[in-house]
């Protein structure tokens, strides 16, 4: 139990002095440390934040308010009028790859940030966009990002926008002109760190972490002053170098969790890369961590141990960054399953009485819900099919894991559910207070972890430490038997009951974010292109629109002019099936997509002549493979390293891959042109780094052979077809 909840003797004095300084009827006195009426243009303080379910129109934050629920009062949409959406306009995006922010939409103006850490403002009444800003992100630095270049979303505070970048830093923007104030590089930059997550911003400091837990980087979360820059606390996930003096107490402790030396010579990852969320009367941020570094337990902290912080939601003073208790849940993590994914603060009305409570659908599948105040669990069910474990032990708070799945104890590949892509990623969900549940975007999937005998740690590229296939000749055990088939689908949860209410299958697999409002409605897209509304207590869809690009991001909601509208950024990796390019701007078709009742806009359905688009799929023809079996096999393991998080599994890309099918490369015919590629970084400013550093030239020539290889086998499959 000491490994899941700390002492409640310690969390007393912190707890009551947070509830001693604030009021329920008035939260604000004691912590609003910004002035009363914040300047110019992105005017807002605490006080907006905290009332921000008092100010419908506006959508003051990435999840909407402090708690982060992503429910809005407005019901002027609801589910009787809500076929009645229409296109009002739309803006199209000059950037590829993943669009994943949520727009915030603060006094007439929408911020929102687009994939390489751009930011761009509009206008809400005519779209017309206000400025722009390019951080100019060095592209090599895609090499570091090992899910996309993406960014989902900015803060406002004062009058200035923030911006977490790909490259570690943080940057504010003048509200009105989008003019750097200043800039701090969060991360040391001779190490792989990135961020992709949105700031927060509470009583005044700028909270941000950073992404990068494949790599040899080491988690942390930390707070600067939003009018200067100046670092005002860090607090980190892990501990280091044994050594040296431990940077805060409770590392002491954590370090008797973790075995060996691998774990701080590589930083052992717990980066803090997405979820957050804050209660104002307790004065506590909420924040998740990620996984270890290498994935693989058995060569991160031989031996074993739950390894904290990993995998956990940790409650912390914002204040000073001090300690205050957290929950692990996925003691000594194996499968890169994060614990990173939205966390939410809300009011559940339990049969004995209202209960104020954090919660989280983390990646291993389990539904959590945790006291606020001290962290004891108050229930954990499978809210999917997952096979890793069989349940969680309410007394203990620990998950009672099925003996196979543990493939770095037994040495034997399992096939597991879920995969490393999990149960639930980043994909926001939604809590609806009126219908009293959560909406949730749901993934079901399996894959094989297997330990990669005689791993050699990377201090350039991944260090997953597993292989994804059995090996030739091996059979792999299916942990609990079975493995579920792969399928997504919109998810209604009750979190009281802790069951699930109703679903709707999406007819192509993926998440997307969620939006939840008053008028009994959510919103939500899909991977077929499709963005709808959904009746929120039964699942009924309602409406739908074609956007002509996949959807991951959530929806927000705001007015104008008292009229309702509701904003989406649309754009992930690749277009639906059979989805023609019809943006000048984007191979994807990533467009900022705002609806209202009686829209007239409408996309276009060619790209213009006079543009290059995409070319059409060509066919394939690869050179003859003449590598043997060995280069062949080792140029497959290489591949699963080092190239497969962009280009897919055997060199297959799944729907929406970040990068292209190489088996219909023309490099593959030219070995210099490869490597100029792959090792020199000739396409490094299109997003393809070079890999000189992590891959001799041996390395790289091993993995053309392997992907001329599947070429060859898609070849010989394709005329196996032709009549």
């Amino acid at each position: 139990m000491r490994a899941y909840l700390m002492s409640l003797a310690v969390a007393a004095p912190a707890l009551l002095v947070g509830l001693a300084a604030c009021s329920n009827n008035n939260p604000t006195v004691a912590i609003d440390a910004t002035p009363a009426n914040p300047t110019g243009a992105a005017a807002v303080n605490a006080e907006r934040l905290i009332s921000a379910d008092r100010e419908p129109g506006s959508w003051l934050a990435t999840g909407l308010n402090y708690h982060e629920d992503r429910f809005s009062n407005l019901d002027q949409l609801n589910d009787t009028n809500v076929r009645e959406l229409g296109l009002s306009w739309y803006a199209d995006i000059d950037t590829e790859r993943g669009q994943e922010a949520t727009p915030i939409i603060v006094d007439g103006v929408m911020y929102v940030t687009t994939a390489w850490s751009m930011v761009k403002a509009y206008d809400i009444k005519s779209g017309a966009e206000l400025w722009a800003y390019d951080p100019k992100i060095n592209r090599a630095k895609g090499a570091d990002a090992c899910c996309d270049v993406v960014n989902r979303g900015v803060a406002a505070w004062n009058g200035k926008i923030y911006l977490g970048a790909l490259d570690g830093r943080l940057i504010a923007l003048d509200g009105k002109t989008g003019k750097p104030v200043w800039e701090t590089q969060t991360t040391d930059t001779n190490l792989p760190y990135t961020i992709t997550g949105v700031p927060r911003i509470v009583k005044g400091k700028v909270i941000i972490g950073n992404g990068g837990a494949e790599y040899r980087v080491r988690g942390y979360v930390s707070a600067y002053d939003a009018e200067t820059g100046k670092m005002a606390w860090r607090w980190y996930t892990i501990p280091g170098d044994p050594t040296k003096p431990f940077e805060q107490p409770e590392l002491a402790e954590a370090a008797k969790t973790w075995k060996g030396e691998a774990y701080w010579q590589i930083g052992g990852g717990g980066t803090v890369w997405d979820g957050m969320a804050y209660d104002p009367e307790l004065d506590t941020i909420y924040v998740g961590t990620g996984n270890g570094n290498p994935w693989n337990q058995a060569i991160r902290s031989p031996g074993g141990g739950d390894n904290l912080y990993l995998s956990s939601i940790v409650a912390l003073d914002p204040n000073t960054g001090k300690y205050r208790w957290h929950y692990q849940t996925t003691p000594g993590e194996t499968w890169d399953y994060t614990a990173t994914q939205p966390i939410m603060v809300a009011d559940l009305n339990f049969p004995e009485g209202k209960r104020r409570v954090v919660m989280q659908a983390p990646k291993n599948g389990f539904f959590y819900v945790l006291d606020r105040e001290t962290g004891q669990l108050i229930s954990a069910e499978k809210f999917a099919p997952l096979t890793w474990a069989t349940h969680v032990d309410l007394k203990t708070g620990r998950p009672v894991e099925v003996p196979e799945a543990r493939y770095d104890k037994t040495g034997v590949p399992v096939v597991v559910s879920p995969t490393a892509q999990g149960m639930h990623n980043w994909h926001p969900m939604a809590f609806s207070p009126e219908t009293g549940l959560i909406y949730l975007p749901v993934h079901i999937n399996s894959t094989t972890f297997a330990t990669i005998p005689n791993f050699k740690l990377n201090l350039e590229g991944w260090n997953t430490g597993i292989g994804f296939t059995p090996g030739v000749g091996v059979t792999p055990v299916v942990a609990t038997g079975t493995a579920p088939k792969q399928e997504s689908y919109l998810l209604a949860w009750d979190p009281v009951k802790a069951k699930e209410v109703w679903r709707v299958p999406n007819e192509v697999y993926g998440g997307s974010g969620i939006l939840a409002t008053s008028g009994n409605l959510i919103f939500s897209g899909n991977h077929k292109g499709d963005f709808s509304a959904y009746n929120a207590t039964t699942g009924q869809k309602l409406w739908s629109a074609p956007t002509q690009a996949r959807i991951v991001a959530a929806p927000a909601t705001f007015t104008v002019d008292g009229q309702q509208q509701v904003a989406v950024l649309v754009g992930a990796r690749g277009l639906p099936n059979d989805q023609k390019r019809t943006s000048l701007l984007s191979g994807n078709n990533s467009r900022l997509l705002v609806f209202k009742t009686g829209g007239k806009a409408a996309l276009p359905t060619e790209l213009p002549a006079s543009a290059n688009g995409a070319p059409a799929r060509v066919k394939i023809d690869p050179p003859l493979l003449t590598a043997n079996n060995e280069a062949v096999a080792s140029g497959e393991a290489l591949f699963a390293a080092n190239c497969a998080v962009c280009h897919g599994q055997t060199a297959i890309p799944a729907a929406g891959a970040i990068a292209p099918d190489l088996r219909y490369s023309s490099l593959l015919s030219f070995g210099n042109s490869w490597n100029s590629t792959v090792r020199d970084g000739d396409r490094a400013q299109r997003g393809m780094p070079s890999f000189k550093t992590m891959l001799t030239q041996e390395e790289t020539d091993a993995i053309m052979q392997y992907v001329i290889k599947r070429a060859n086998d898609e070849k010989a499959a394709q005329e196996a077809k032709t009549p």
